[in-house]
C-alpha cells in the first residue's frame, strides 16, 4: 500500500514537472494600436479673487467685500448660472473679523470658484462686478462632460487599429491572422495641457465692460493605446 501511494505521488510530481515545462509553440505577433481625437473642454473652473478697496484713495470710503460679493452673485445669475456654480474656495476670515478690528485699513479678500461651460460668459459676468474690486482671475481646472464615453470609443478604435496593423503585417508574409490571445490597456492618457489665452485682472485694470477678452479654449488632444497579441495561423 505504501509503495502504491509513493508511486502515485511520484507520478503526480513528474506530471507537474512536465506541465510546467510545456512551451507555447503557437506563432504570435505583438502589435499596438492607437486612436486619438481633439476636443474642447466643456467644464471649466475659473478662480475669481475679490478684494476690498478704498475709493479715490480715501481710506474712509471703503468698498466692502460684501458689496463686491453681491455684485458677483447677481452677475452669475444674470448670465444664466445657478448659485451652485459659484462657491467660495478660500475665505480670509481673519480679514473679515479680527483683521478689521485690529487694523481698520486692512482690506479683506475672498476667492471663488466658478463652474462654466462657455468662457465667453465670463466676460459678461465680470462686467457686472466693480473692476477695481477684482484682484485676479484664472483657469484652475477643466474637464469634458462625456469623457468616459469618449474613452470607450477611442479604446475600441485603438483595438481595431491594432488588429488592422497585425493583419496586413501577417498577410505580407503569406500568413493568416488568428484569434487575439492577449489585450493590454495602455492606460488613460491625461489631457494635454490646455492652450488658452491668459486672462488676469488686477484692481487697477480697466473696466471690463469696455474690454474685449478672447477666452476660447483651443482644441486639446486625447490619445489612447492598446497592446495586443494575435495568433498567426
Amino acid at each position: 500500500m505504501k509503495k502504491l501511494f509513493a508511486f502515485a505521488l511520484l507520478s503526480m510530481v513528474a506530471l507537474g514537472t512536465v506541465s510546467a515545462q510545456t512551451v507555447d509553440l503557437r506563432r504570435k505577433i505583438t502589435v499596438s494600436g492607437t486612436a486619438e481625437t481633439e476636443i474642447t473642454p466643456d467644464i471649466i473652473y475659473v478662480s475669481i479673487s475679490l478684494k476690498e478697496y478704498f475709493e479715490n484713495g480715501n481710506n474712509k470710503k471703503r468698498v466692502d467685500i460684501s458689496t463686491l460679493e453681491n455684485q458677483l452673485f447677481a452677475a452669475v445669475q444674470k448670465a444664466g448660472f445657478s448659485k451652485e456654480h459659484l462657491t467660495i474656495s478660500n475665505l480670509n476670515s481673519w480679514a473679515n473679523t479680527t483683521g478689521k478690528k485690529k487694523n481698520p485699513d486692512f482690506l479683506a479678500s475672498r476667492q471663488y470658484l466658478l463652474k462654466v461651460s462657455d468662457l465667453n460668459k465670463l466676460d459678461q459676468i465680470l462686467s457686472g462686478v466693480d473692476s477695481k474690486g477684482i484682484q485676479s482671475t484664472g483657469i484652475q481646472s477643466y474637464d469634458y462632460s462625456k469623457m468616459e464615453e469618449l474613452k470607450k470609443e477611442l479604446k475600441v478604435k485603438a483595438l481595431k487599429a491594432a488588429k488592422e496593423k497585425a493583419t496586413y503585417m501577417v498577410e505580407a508574409l503569406g500568413g493568416t491572422l488568428g484569434n487575439v490571445l492577449e489585450i493590454q490597456d495602455g492606460g488613460d492618457s491625461p489631457m494635454q495641457p490646455v492652450m488658452y489665452r491668459n486672462y488676469a485682472m488686477k484692481a487697477e485694470a480697466a473696466d471690463m465692460a469696455g474690454g474685449d477678452a478672447d477666452l476660447d479654449f483651443k482644441k486639446i488632444k486625447l490619445s489612447f493605446t492598446v497592446n495586443t497579441v494575435f495568433e498567426i495561423k
